[in-house]
């Protein structure tokens, strides 16, 4: 995972849409790392002694690691993977991975009277901030999907992405009255972690067989349960997935060919090239052009 947050700026016309974003981000906690991060901004950061106060809602899913939170409306509980934290404004909180362990955290920060409204009608509450609904490849996907759309701050970004943050409010609500996590088999639960974990470190040399380590199964074992649940092979789904990224980082013309093929960590720009030609039926730059026509 690359770690990457921005807080971004707002105008009058995206605070009158009703809900605005604030920040977004994803970070990689490793073993005994300070946190959080003392590159955030002042007004984000805090100890663990002293805790903060945001005047924002923040939704945070924890995909991977251990950890502990608290609240004024919460009592100290242990958080695992899987889990949703959702801060509310003018509300004491502070939370932690634990030492041993760190964990991977997806966050975005938001605020208006949509929100507000949904608050009231009780759809959430700062009574129960702590959601376990376990790991979904749908929210991690609609996360970094705001991350993406914030980068760049294109025109009229806002909307769009306040849209995206309903959409996951909404599937976590679901996913909570359901319980629909309670239900997952195990076959499931393994396969959702797997994807989560190609979607997550799509940018780096992934080994199947120390995937299937850290879901504590056996590759064989993995690769026919992933191809039975999902109708690909795990290596092919992978693929598959760099060349849906490749697509969107071919439509900034700025960025070459050659670093889009290492940015993927294909083994060369020809090999990216030959297998981005075999799935589509077009080289990279011809799939460029007919982008620009």
């Amino acid at each position: 995972m690359t770690n990457f947050y921005k807080y971004l700026p707002t105008s009058a016309e995206d605070l009158s849409w009703g809900l605005h974003v604030l920040n977004a981000g994803r970070s990689r906690i490793e073993e005994n790392e300070v946190y959080p991060s003392v590159h955030h901004p002042a007004h984000h950061y805090f100890t663990w002694n002293k805790g903060r106060i945001l005047d924002e809602y923040q939704l945070i899913y924890i995909t991977s690691g251990e950890g502990v939170f608290e609240s004024a409306d919460c009592k100290k509980c242990n958080i695992q993977e899987g889990t949703v934290l959702l801060l509310f404004p003018g509300e004491w909180h502070r939370f932690k991975p634990t030492e041993k362990t760190g964990w991977d955290e997806y966050w975005v920060g938001f605020k208006g009277p949509i929100m507000d409204n949904v608050v009231t009608q009780h759809f959430y509450s700062q009574h129960k901030p702590v959601l376990r609904i376990g790991i979904h490849e749908n929210l991690i996907h609609l996360l970094l999907e705001i991350i993406e759309k914030t980068k760049n701050e294109k025109t009229g970004y806002q909307p769009l992405v306040a849209g995206i943050v309903l959409h996951l409010l909404g599937e976590i609500h679901s996913l909570v009255k359901q319980g629909y996590f309670k239900t997952e088999d195990n076959t499931e639960t393994i396969i959702n972690k797997a994807r989560v974990i190609f979607r997550t470190q799509i940018d780096q040399d992934i080994d199947m067989e120390k995937v299937a380590g850290e879901l504590h199964v056996s590759y064989a074992w993995f690769r026919k349960a992933f191809k039975s649940y999902t109708g690909i092979a795990p290596h092919q789904y992978l693929l598959q997935l760099k060349i849906e990224k490749a697509k969107k980082l071919l439509a900034n013309p700025s960025v070459s060919i050659k670093e889009i093929a290492l940015s993927l960590n294909f083994e060369s720009p020809f090999y990216f090239s030959k297998l981005f030609r075999e799935k589509t039926g077009l080289s990279p730059d011809q799939f460029r052009k007919m982008m620009y026509r």
